[in-house]
């Protein structure tokens, strides 16, 4: 009985750290190196992270600086930047990859707001499926009634708490987004 718990608790947490990175990547109009995890350089062949092939810095408040380990791949990291379309142009000068990271308009913040209840949104299905599973598999054990409406209720009551996580994250991200 503890077990179904365990295991549904874990899966909302999982849920919440996914909706973390998935709001990581919506930039706010600052450089937040977060936003390269996602893009990925032919080295030698191999796709690679660019993390792994560069150090990725933010010298101003509105530039990531990609200092790669090995000069030669320079049009590559652009290349992967292009492809992973962050919506980003890297320049370059022959010895750094520069991303300027242009100021967001009163119109692009609400879209992305709107972008990020929408995140905050599915999350809260993802959870609401996990009561389901949980509720389910109770049901299927071998215990009396009374124990199983404890046990939704116990399930209730995480779903209840990680709503409100979920809701917490949202209103986070929507005032760091329409702070100018």
């Amino acid at each position: 009985m503890d077990d179904i718990l365990i295991i549904t608790e874990e899966k909302m947490e999982n849920t919440i750290s996914n909706l973390e990175k998935r709001l990581v990547n919506i930039r706010a109009g600052r450089a937040n190196p977060a936003i390269l995890d996602s893009v990925m350089v032919s080295y030698y062949g191999v796709a690679t992270p660019l993390k792994q092939l560069a150090n990725i810095s933010v010298p101003e408040a509105r530039m990531l600086q990609i200092k790669p380990f090995d000069r030669s791949i320079i049009s590559d990291i652009e290349k992967g930047i292009y492809e992973a379309n962050i919506g980003l142009t890297p320049n370059n000068n022959g010895e750094v990859v520069i991303l300027n990271i242009p100021a967001l308009t009163e119109e692009t913040r609400r879209e992305y707001v709107k972008q990020a209840k929408q995140m905050a949104e599915e999350a809260k299905i993802a959870l609401r499926n996990i009561r389901q599973d949980a509720n389910n598999d109770a049901k299927k054990l071998e215990i009396p009634e009374d124990d199983i409406k404890a046990l939704q209720d116990d399930v209730q009551e995480l779903i209840n708490k990680y709503n409100k996580i979920v809701d917490e994250k949202a209103k986070e991200k929507e005032k760091e987004l329409m702070t100018v």
